[in-house]
């Protein structure tokens, strides 16, 4: 019962991979290229098959060789592709770890392969180093449902309640807004900033559904907005119930960005990490991830004694992010992405009241098994 979600023109599909992609760009698959990257191959190899490996060893062996001569690091996230992700990833992991190695690494480039607003996160970090995104293009349905101008309307409606906004949003959200949470932190984010505020009402954008999941976590009243990601909020419980019909015994694991009746139905949820987490750490015989299809692919690639069912919804945003673009943006140091300053301080001062935050030890997961709280969404 796997899935693709058809976007229409305004998100289509970069063209599949040929043969010269790498040969266009004088890339060759030789005997240097074998010797440095062949032993990679293993990574990917239930990815990738051994008649594509020649058309990507050039390319991986060309990125690395670029981000060695710009002092390059490429932070990919858990939505990429496994060839990006494991092969020419540098730091991977959910957007929280990803905002962190951006603050911290010594690189003087940054290429984000991940969404827009994750470059501008990077860049309001980092407003010293240049920050690339390979497309333009690769952007977020949570972070086009709402604008500064819509945060400064809910603060003039609401001017005694503190707004968190998570990570998906861009930097001129965050910059009209009191702290940032992502999908690892938000109960600890929400329950933080009502105790600092003296309040026991917050008001979350963008993502409704992760609102509202929230709210099932704490006693906190939450305030939500009306945006959600075109992915997760495809997943139904009946897509659960079917599941479980045709895979008997599979535990199935959900992002907190699906509806509240996903999670009422699911064995566990938690960010992309807390998924990850959870995998390595039980190792069930079989599972399912509700969330993008490549979180299943990378997941599954580290944990090969798992076996993993895959009915999934493709991120067409994500996807636009590949080995050929990423050569491509490292090559001509194109799709260089700024951020006003005045736009940065405010937005660092939101981040920077989240990554001030104790650190968890684990990703903690939410609770499952239980209805949406009512709450109000404007």
């Amino acid at each position: 019962m796997a899935r693709f979600i058809d976007f229409g023109d305004v998100c289509e599909l970069p063209p599949r991979r040929t043969e010269n992609a790498a040969e266009a760009r004088g890339l060759v698959y030789d005997q240097a290229v074998k010797a440095a990257v062949d032993h990679l191959y293993d990574e990917v190899a239930d990815f990738v098959t051994p008649m594509e490996w020649p058309a990507i060893a050039p390319l991986v062996h060309g990125i690395n060789q670029l981000k060695k001569q710009r002092n390059a690091v490429v932070l990919a996230h858990n939505y990429m592709t496994p060839d990006v992700f494991s092969l020419v990833g540098d730091f991977r992991g959910d957007s929280l770890q990803l905002a962190r190695e951006a603050a911290q690494t010594d690189a003087e480039v940054i290429v984000q392969a991940g969404v827009h607003f994750m470059a501008e996160t990077s860049k309001i970090l980092s407003p010293d180093k240049t920050v690339l995104i390979p497309d333009t293009r690769a952007g977020c349905s949570l972070a086009a449902s709402v604008t500064g101008a819509d945060v400064r309307l809910i603060r003039q409606k609401y001017p005694d309640y503190p707004i968190v906004t998570y990570v998906n949003t861009t930097a001129d959200v965050k910059a009209e807004c009191d702290i940032t949470c992502t999908s690892s932190n938000a109960v600890q984010v929400v329950e933080t900033v009502a105790r600092d505020w003296g309040v026991d009402t917050v008001i979350m954008i963008p993502d409704e559904f992760l609102a509202k999941n929230v709210a099932a976590n704490t006693d906190i009243k939450i305030i939500a907005w009306h945006g959600r990601c075109e992915v997760h909020e495809k997943f139904s419980a009946e897509d659960v119930r079917q599941i479980r019909e045709a895979h008997p015994g599979t535990l199935v694991l959900a992002h907190p960005e699906c509806p509240p009746d996903v999670l009422e139905e699911a064995d566990f949820a938690g960010s992309t990490s807390a998924l990850a987490h959870y995998v390595s750490e039980h190792a069930p015989q079989k599972v399912v991830l509700l969330t993008e299809c490549s979180m299943s692919d990378n997941v599954a690639a580290e944990n090969p004694g798992v076996e993993f069912v895959k009915p999934c919804n493709l991120c067409p945003h994500m996807k636009r992010i590949t080995l050929e673009n990423i050569y491509d943006c490292l090559k001509t140091m194109q799709h260089e992405v700024t951020v006003d300053e005045d736009v940065r301080i405010r937005a660092k001062a939101a981040i920077d009241a989240m990554l001030a935050l104790p650190k968890m030890a684990t990703p903690p997961g939410f609770k499952v098994g239980q209805g949406a709280v009512p709450l109000e969404v404007i």
